[in-house]
C-alpha cells in the first residue's frame, strides 16, 4: 500500500468540506467566509462524525501561507495613491472609529474581569468591519451610487490599512508584557519608518527592474517573479522584526503602483483564493462549541458593544469631519458588524498564545450574529435618519449645519498647511533615507569592514566617511530640495513662502546638522563627537557643493518618475481612445463577460445590442485576439472583452440596466483598443448607393464600422444595419 503523507491528507479533507459548505453558503447568499468557518469546524475535533485532520502543524504553515497572500492580494488592491483620493473625512472617520472601538473594546474587557492583553485583542477585534459583507449588502440593496457608499467604500480601505498596523502591534505589544505608552510610540515608529524606508526603496528600485525583464514576462514567469519578490519582503520584514504580513502588505503595494499591478492581481487571485480557504477553514478549527454554548449572555453583551460603538463611533467621526447628519447616519448603520479581519486579529492572538482560547469562539459568534443584522440596518438607515432628525432641537441642528457649513468655505490656508503642502513629504522621506543609511552603515558597513580589515584602525572613521559620502544627496535635498510640483503650481502659495524662507531654510539646516550629529555619534565617542561633528558639517558642505544637487536631482526624477508610470500608462491610453474623439457626443468603453454571466452562449443577433441598449458593438476581445466589426452570429463566451460604441448616456444607461439586470456582467480595464477614425462622402455612382449597411457589404468589403451618417443637418449616431445610404450621406466609421 503506497503511503500518503497526512498533509495531502489533511488538504483533500479541508478542500472538499470547504467546497461543499461553501457551496451551500453561496446558495444561501451568506459569506462565504463564515462558510469556511464552519467547514473548519466540521473537519475539527469538535466535531467527530466527520474525518478529522491529523496534521495539525503542516496545515497550520499552510494557513500562515494564507495570511501572507491574503494581505499581499490586499496590497495589490491597494495604493498609496487610493490613500490619498479616499478623502479626509473617510480618513478621519476610520482611525477615530478604529482608537473609540479598540478603547471601548479594552474597556469592556476589563470591566468583565479579563486581562489587559485579552481586552486589547478585544478591542483590536471588533475595531475592523467587514468589506466582503457590506460589500454584498450594497449589491443586493442596490445602493451603489448614493452618497454615503462612497464614504463608506473610503473608510473602508483606511480600515484595511489600520488593521494590518494591528496585526503588527498587538502581538508586538503583548509580547513585550506590559501595555504601556512607551511601548506603543516606539513600536509605531518603527513600523511606519519600516513601511516609509521600504516606499522610496521600492518604488525607486521595482520599476526599474519590472522594465529591464518586461519582454520576457510571460503569465508564468510574471506569477513567479511576484510571488518570489512577496516572499523576499516577508523574510526581510520578519529580520526586521514584524509580521510577514506586513512586508506581504508592502509589497503588493508597490507592485500595485507598477503597471503590471493589475495583471498581477489576476494571475494571484487563484492562488490568493487557495490558501485563504485553507487559512479560513483551519482557524474554523479553533471555534470551541462550548465556549459559545456557554456564554450566551458575553455574546450578546459584546454584539451590543459591536453594533452600538460601530454606530456611534462612525456616526461622530463623520459629523465631526463635516459630513451631513444623514450620511453620518447611515455611514455608522453600514459599518457595524465585523469580519475577516477580526478572525484573522483574533486567530493570531490564539497561535501566538498570548490570548486566551475564547477570543476567537467569541469572535466569530458576534461575526455570525452582525452578519444577520448588517442589512436591514442598512435598509432601515434612512428612515430611522429621518426619525432621529426629527427628534433633534432646532438649536442642535442649526448647529450641526453650521459646523458643516465651515468645511464649505473656502479661505487662506494656514502657514503650516502651506509649508507641510510644499516641503513636508521631501522633508520625511530624506530624514527616511538618511536615518536607513546612518543605522545601516552602523549595523552592516562597519562590521564588514572591521572583518575586512582587523588591523586598520579607523575602521569607524572610514565607516563615518562612506556613509557621509552616500548621504550627500539626501542631505542637499532636505536642506535645499524645492517645493512639490503641486505647490509650485499655486502663486498666492509660493508667493507666502517666499516670505517665510529665511525662517524655514534655517529650520532644515538645524533638522540636517542634527541628523547629521546623530550620525556622526553611531561612529565617534562623545568626547570626540563635538569636534567631529563641526568638521562633518564642513566636508558635508563642500561635498553637497560639489555634487550633491546633481546626484539628488537624479534620484528625485527617477523617483517621481516610477512613482508616476501607472499614471501616465493610463492617461496614454485614454488619449488613444480620445484620438477618436467626434464632433459629437461619443465614447467607447469596454464590458468584459462573468463567467455567470446570461450572456454566455448567446449570440449578438438574441442579444439585440442595439434594440436593447442603443449602443454599437465595435470589437470583441477573446485571448489576446479582436475581432472587429462582429456578425450577428458571433456568440460570446466568459471573459470576452466587449468594446462598445455610443453617447456618454447610452453607456451609461446599458451599464445601469446590467446591473438591474443582475447578470454580473462588470465594467472593467481593458487593453485600450488600437483604433482610426475615418470618413467619406457617399457618391452618386458608389454601387451601394440606395442601399442598406446590411445589403451594401460595406462592413465586410472595407472592414470597418460605420459609427454616424451625416445627412445635412441631420445626424444619425450609430446607425441600424436597415439604414439606407443617401447621395451626399457624410459616413464616419471605425477601423483597425
Amino acid at each position: 500500500m503506497i503511503h500518503l503523507p497526512p498533509l495531502i491528507y489533511d488538504l483533500g479533507i479541508i478542500l472538499v468540506v470547504g467546497a461543499l459548505v461553501t457551496l451551500l453558503f453561496k446558495k444561501l447568499r451568506q459569506p462565504l467566509v463564515l462558510g469556511y468557518l464552519v467547514a473548519g469546524f466540521l473537519v475539527s475535533q469538535h466535531f467527530p462524525w466527520l474525518p478529522t485532520i491529523q496534521d495539525k502543524a503542516s496545515v497550520q504553515t499552510w494557513a500562515e501561507i494564507g495570511v501572507i497572500f491574503l494581505l499581499f492580494g490586499l496590497g495589490l488592491e491597494f495604493s498609496f495613491k487610493k490613500l490619498v483620493k479616499v478623502g479626509g473625512s473617510a480618513g478621519f472617520t476610520a482611525v477615530f472609529e478604529v482608537v473609540f472601538m479598540v478603547g471601548l473594546g479594552y474597556l469592556v474587557g476589563r470591566l468583565i474581569g479579563w486581562n489587559s492583553i485579552d481586552s486589547l485583542f478585544m478591542g483590536g477585534v471588533l475595531s475592523i468591519s467587514s468589506t466582503t459583507i457590506i460589500v454584498r449588502a450594497f449589491q443586493e440593496l442596490n445602493m451603489k451610487g448614493q452618497r454615503f457608499v462612497e464614504l463608506v467604500f473610503g473608510i473602508l480601505i483606511v480600515e484595511d490599512i489600520v488593521a494590518v498596523l494591528l496585526l503588527v502591534l498587538l502581538p508586538s505589544l503583548a509580547m513585550s508584557e506590559g501595555l504601556n505608552m512607551g511601548s506603543l510610540f516606539t513600536v509605531t515608529l518603527r513600523m511606519v519608518f519600516f513601511i516609509l524606508l521600504w516606499f522610496v526603496v521600492g518604488i525607486f528600485l521595482l520599476p526599474i527592474f519590472l522594465r529591464k525583464i518586461r519582454s520576457l514576462l510571460e503569465e508564468e514567469t510574471t506569477l513567479i517573479v511576484s510571488i518570489g519578490l512577496c516572499l523576499m519582503m516577508v523574510a526581510i520584514s520578519s529580520l526586521a522584526g514584524f509580521s510577514p504580513a506586513l512586508g506581504a502588505f508592502v509589497m503588493g503595494s508597490l507592485l500595485a503602483e507598477t503597471q503590471e499591478g493589475h495583471h498581477i492581481e489576476k494571475l494571484i487571485s487563484p492562488v490568493k483564493n487557495l490558501f485563504a480557504a485553507v487559512f479560513f477553514v483551519s482557524v474554523g478549527t479553533m471555534i470551541d462549541p462550548n465556549v459559545i454554548i456557554n456564554q450566551p449572555g458575553l455574546i450578546l453583551l459584546l454584539t451590543f458593544v459591536t453594533i452600538f460603538g460601530k454606530f456611534i463611533s462612525t456616526y461622530l467621526g463623520a459629523l465631526f469631519s463635516g459630513q451631513s447628519r444623514k450620511i453620518s447616519m447611515q455611514s455608522g448603520m453600514s459599518l457595524a458588524q465585523i469580519g475577516e479581519f477580526s478572525f484573522i486579529i483574533a486567530a493570531l492572538g490564539t497561535t501566538l498564545k498570548v490570548t486566551s482560547d475564547f477570543i476567537y469562539p467569541l469572535a466569530v459568534a458576534v461575526s455570525a450574529v452582525t452578519t444577520f443584522t448588517t442589512p436591514y440596518m442598512i435598509k432601515s438607515s434612512g428612515y430611522l435618519s429621518e426619525k432621529l432628525d426629527s427628534l433633534l432641537p432646532d438649536k442642535i441642528k442649526n448647529l450641526l449645519d453650521n459646523y458643516k457649513k465651515s468645511f464649505q468655505q473656502s479661505g487662506d490656508r494656514s502657514v503650516g498647511s502651506l509649508i507641510v503642502e510644499a516641503l513636508g513629504m521631501k522633508i520625511i522621506l530624506n530624514v527616511v533615507v538618511i536615518l536607513a543609511l546612518t543605522f545601516g552603515f552602523k549595523k552592516y558597513a562597519a562590521v564588514y569592514l572591521q572583518q575586512l580589515l582587523p588591523d586598520f584602525r579607523y575602521v569607524n572613521g572610514l565607516s563615518l566617511m562612506l556613509c557621509m559620502i552616500f548621504s550627500v544627496p539626501f542631505f542637499w535635498g532636505l536642506v535645499k530640495g524645492r517645493p512639490s510640483k503641486k505647490a509650485s503650481q499655486d502663486v498666492d502659495a509660493i508667493a507666502r513662502l517666499r516670505r517665510l524662507i529665511a525662517g524655514v531654510t534655517i529650520a532644515r539646516i538645524l533638522l540636517g546638522i542634527f541628523l547629521l550629529s546623530v550620525m556622526v555619534a553611531q561612529f565617534v565617542s562623545i568626547k570626540a563627537a563635538s569636534g567631529a561633528i563641526i568638521g562633518a558639517v564642513l566636508v558635508m558642505s563642500v561635498l553637497g557643493y560639489r555634487y550633491g544637487e546633481k546626484v539628488y536631482k537624479f534620484f528625485e526624477g527617477e523617483f517621481l518618475s516610477n512613482l508616476t508610470e501607472k499614471d501616465r500608462e493610463e492617461i496614454a491610453k485614454r488619449d488613444e481612445i480620445t484620438q477618436l474623439a467626434l464632433p459629437w457626443d461619443a465614447s467607447i468603453s469596454v464590458l468584459e463577460v462573468a463567467t455567470d454571466s446570461n450572456w454566455v452562449g448567446c449570440s449578438l443577433r438574441d442579444l439585440k445590442f442595439k434594440e436593447s441598449f442603443g449602443v454599437t458593438i465595435a470589437s470583441v476581445v477573446r485571448a489576446g485576439r479582436r475581432f472587429f466589426a462582429p456578425s450577428g452570429d458571433f456568440v460570446l463566451w466568459p471573459y470576452d472583452k466587449i468594446v462598445c460604441f455610443g453617447s456618454e448616456q447610452e453607456l451609461a444607461d446599458l451599464n445601469h440596466k446590467i446591473e438591474a439586470y443582475k447578470n454580473d456582467t462588470k465594467w472593467v480595464e481593458a487593453e485600450s483598443p488600437k483604433y482610426q477614425m475615418g470618413s467619406f462622402v457617399v457618391e452618386n455612382e458608389e454601387s451601394y448607393l440606395g442601399k442598406t449597411i446590411r445589403e451594401s457589404g460595406i462592413r465586410e468589403a472595407r472592414k470597418i464600422l460605420v459609427v454616424c451618417i451625416e445627412r445635412g443637418a441631420q445626424r444619425i449616431l450609430g446607425p441600424s444595419a436597415g439604414t439606407v445610404l443617401q447621395a451626399g450621406d457624410l459616413v464616419w466609421f471605425v477601423s483597425e
